[in-house]
């Protein structure tokens, strides 16, 4: 009776973390999906991606055997510039493929896959806290698929 009572009580214990667990990526599946596939690849607000994006965000990116750091206000100039040089063309839809979340107290990392066409063209490594406001992107690095 007493492992019976162990058991129950653990399960118990168990689903209310994963609960939370499962709160907190749904909530950060959101910010993914709003700030970085719609907001950076389907052409929607930039006030998303500063939503989304905390102001210290810095993107990694490895570039001849060195690591390039990239600011978010950095970023964002130059989605403004590509989206003022393809004004009226058709956006191609970016899709996302989450290959894990992980949830450490505050603290989050997604690994995802970013599709258009159907095609790879992304594995992402997005690092997130969980501030006051809640979840927000503070770094990426990736790897561009050929």
């Amino acid at each position: 009776m007493r492992k019976i009572k162990l058991l129950l009580f653990l399960l118990l214990v168990s689903n209310l973390n994963f609960g939370q667990s499962k709160a907190d990526e749904d909530s950060i599946k959101a910010i993914v999906e709003s700030a970085y596939i719609g907001g950076i690849h389907n052409g929607g607000p930039i006030e998303d991606i500063r939503k989304g994006f905390h102001p210290t965000f810095k993107m990694l990116r490895l570039d001849n055997n060195d690591v390039v750091s990239v600011a978010l206000e950095e970023w964002i100039i130059g989605i403004e510039k590509g989206r003022k040089q393809n004004a009226g063309k058709p956006i191609i839809k970016a899709e996302s493929e989450y290959l894990n979340v992980i949830v450490s107290g505050n603290a989050a990392t997604v690994v995802m896959n970013v599709s258009k066409n159907k095609k790879k063209i992304f594995t992402d490594h997005l690092t997130l806290y969980k501030f006051s406001e809640g979840w927000r992107i503070v770094s990426k690095a990736f790897y561009r698929i050929p």
